[in-house]
């Protein structure tokens, strides 16, 4: 997975994170697969609710569909 630095973290759209407050970014499909995986990590340990794993999900799914990995 590419390393994001905080610079090219704050320099992303607010499109490219799967939640509001810009939460899980999901720029490319590594940084997709992972938030995934948090996501169902958060989701088991009662931190995320069910809607907000679907979101993230949803648009990780999106994001994979779209950006094959390199």
């Amino acid at each position: 997975m590419s390393k994001l630095t905080t610079t090219s973290r704050d320099a992303l759209p607010d499109s490219d994170f799967a939640l509001p407050g810009r939460r899980y970014p999901v720029e490319d499909a590594a940084h997709a697969r992972n938030a995934k995986a948090r996501a169902a990590q958060e989701l088991k340990s009662g931190h995320l609710s069910p809607e907000e794993a679907r979101k993230v999900d949803a648009k990780a799914d999106a994001v994979l569909k779209s950006k094959p990995p390199r």
